[in-house]
């Protein structure tokens, strides 16, 4: 597991680390593309905070206030708070610097050490991949302190920015993956608690099979139970070889 900590300085605990904040396109993106690793970390004793983009109004199941409960209750189960924010709405995502400054304010609020969004890769919705850029482009922003528009907020830089994939299909094939251990056994029970949750979702399709099994492979792959990939926005910066984890190669 690489630690998602400031490597120039010595190891934190989580409970000493800043929030980790994630975004979602969709009522339910978060949870199935990390929410092992929000438990996880949760667990640890961090905080974390999901800000969701839209309430899943053009999806075939389920209403938006029935997604809206269940990614509250969800979020409950992952033991992060969540928070709506009105864009363009489901389906309608447009990539605008407007979009980019409100996301650039709420970094600026939270004040997290690390952000989560989904990946850039555009075989999937378009709102992930147009969502991850407007968050690339918000972190950024996050930390410029002459914007007028986010004057009334301090800038704020975080330490990382990584992309998680919804979807095999999502995962990013020019970036190598740093892989999350998730194995503990309340973490895992947890994340599956928060997909089910999304019970209009998860009767469509199942999901959360899908899910664990990625996470399954993944972590057979580097010796562990389970394991969650996240793709870093640029190369990581270590203060020693003792931070760097372990290498995943088992076979």
């Amino acid at each position: 597991m690489t630690p998602l900590t400031d490597p120039m300085k010595p190891t934190l605990n989580s409970s000493e680390l800043a929030p980790l904040l994630a975004f979602g396109a969709h009522p339910d993106d978060i949870e199935f593309g990390c929410g092992g690793i929000i438990a996880s970390e949760t667990q640890a004793g961090r905080k974390a905070h999901f800000v969701v983009c839209s309430r899943g109004e053009t999806g075939t199941h389920g209403t938006p206030k029935q997604r809206v409960a269940e990614a509250n209750k969800s979020a409950q189960l992952l033991g992060a708070t969540i928070e709506f924010i009105e864009l363009d709405g489901d389906a309608h995502l447009e990539c605008r610097a407007v979009h980019a400054a409100k996301l650039a304010e709420v970094i600026r609020r939270i004040c997290p050490s690390a952000v989560l969004a989904p990946s850039l890769v555009e075989n999937q919705h378009p709102d992930h991949g147009r969502l991850g850029k407007l968050v690339r482009d918000a972190a950024r922003l996050a930390r410029f302190g002459g914007l007028k528009e986010l004057r009334r907020l301090p800038p704020h830089t975080i330490q990382q920015l990584f992309f998680y994939a919804v979807t095999p299909e999502a995962e990013p094939t020019d970036i190598t993956p740093i892989l999350i251990d998730i194995s503990a056994p309340e973490s895992v029970t947890a994340w599956t608690a928060a997909m089910k949750a999304h019970a209009t979702q998860v009767s469509a399709r199942n999901y959360i099979e899908l899910q664990l099994i990625r996470a399954r492979l993944l972590g057979a792959r580097t010796g562990v139970d389970h394991a969650v990939a996240l793709f870093p926005n640029e190369p990581l910066v270590f203060g020693s070889l003792a931070q760097a984890g372990i290498g995943a190669r088992r076979f």
